[in-house]
């Protein structure tokens, strides 16, 4: 089941709850036999061997559980979603020592089945009572996700809960059945702008002469512009019209800031923060462009020196010097304990 985005918290008859920034997933447990699978239906279950062993221990014989997988960083206060891209290794010997050296966290949400029981079809009101108790026995990694029904409370969460690297906040109507694939929940997440450089473009994967996405760029204290994302979300007659305003800003990698990223350099991309663990093997090589608008984005929050998703385009400022784009400008949340938030489930 997915969700609607909204600007604000709704009102009614909800259940609020953290976002939590990971892998969506779904735990299928019958005995020892367990599978988790992504929301794609992508197999997650070979990668993350430490939840496999606590799921056994800590859930019923039988079930299926609708939830979130997260990893903390080093400090174990705040999400850190690149580290946990990196668990998604080919190598078994290297999964091994990711699951001992940075363990993944299971957040539960919802339960979709117990025993030969499928309760998808029962308002969430009573799947969360269920799932409570389902959780009742379970210890870390294993953890049960925090809701509440006062709207108040949520709000203080939305503020609060992004300094541990969350998301926002979900809404859930609590009459609601689970509905596969439908938008039948509400998700509230944070907005931001930046102005950032477009120092590069990719064209449309069907359509050469469009555009793909733009690359985006920040100028760091040491000067250097560091690539902080995309921006990529426009109709398709828009793409052309960029395609052709582009051309005149064509350049050569010679002297351009990410001249590293030149076509004999792309085995070394991903290195560099340009590659993608859901997309090995895709071409990531772009068109140089010189360094000279400024566009303003929307964005949720920074992934490390990255925006997190894929930014929404907002306006064109030519009023705005390049060099002036810098990660200044960003807001920073106030830190929270990502322990607290755990606890409080």
């Amino acid at each position: 089941m997915l969700a609607r985005p909204l600007q604000q918290l709704p009102d009614g008859a909800l259940s609020f709850e953290p976002k939590w920034d990971g892998f969506r997933a779904i735990v299928f447990r019958d005995g020892d036999e367990v599978e988790i699978g992504s929301r794609n239906q992508l197999p997650l279950t070979r990668y993350f061997p430490e939840l496999i062993e606590a799921i056994r221990t800590g859930l019923p014989r039988r079930c299926v559980i609708d939830g979130e997988i997260v990893l903390a960083d080093a400090s174990g206060t705040r999400l850190d979603f690149e580290l946990l891209q990196q668990r998604l290794h080919p190598a078994a010997s290297r999964v091994r020592m990711l699951a001992r050296t940075t363990p993944a966290t299971f957040i539960a949400f919802d339960l979709l089945a117990r025993g030969d029981t499928n309760v998808a079809a029962q308002p969430f009101a009573r799947r969360r009572a269920a799932l409570e108790d389902a959780l009742a026995a379970a210890a870390p990694p294993l953890h049960l996700t925090p809701a509440t029904t006062d709207r108040a409370l949520a709000e203080r969460w939305f503020h609060q809960f992004e300094g541990a690297g969350l998301d926002g906040v979900m809404a859930k109507p609590l009459a609601g059945v689970y509905q596969p694939g439908k938008r039948a929940m509400f998700k509230v997440k944070h907005q931001r702008t930046a102005d950032c450089v477009v120092a590069g473009y990719r064209v449309h994967r069907s359509f050469p002469g469009r555009i793909g996405s733009l690359l985006l760029g920040l100028y760091g204290g040491d000067g250097e512009l560091a690539n902080v994302g995309v921006v990529g979300a426009f109709p398709m007659a828009r793409r052309q019209e960029l395609f052709e305003e582009m051309q005149s800003l064509v350049t050569t990698f010679d002297g351009h800031p990410w001249a590293w990223a030149g076509p004999a350099a792309w085995d070394h991309a991903s290195r560099r923060g340009m590659g993608s663990r859901w997309g090995a093997g895709r071409d990531l090589s772009f068109t140089a462009l010189r360094p000279e608008r400024v566009v303003e984005v929307r964005y949720d929050h920074m992934e490390g020196v990255r925006f997190r998703h894929t930014a929404q385009f907002g306006r064109w400022r030519p009023d705005r010097d390049p060099r002036s784009c810098t990660f200044e400008q960003l807001d920073e949340p106030v830190t929270y304990d990502l322990a607290d938030i755990l606890g409080a489930g």
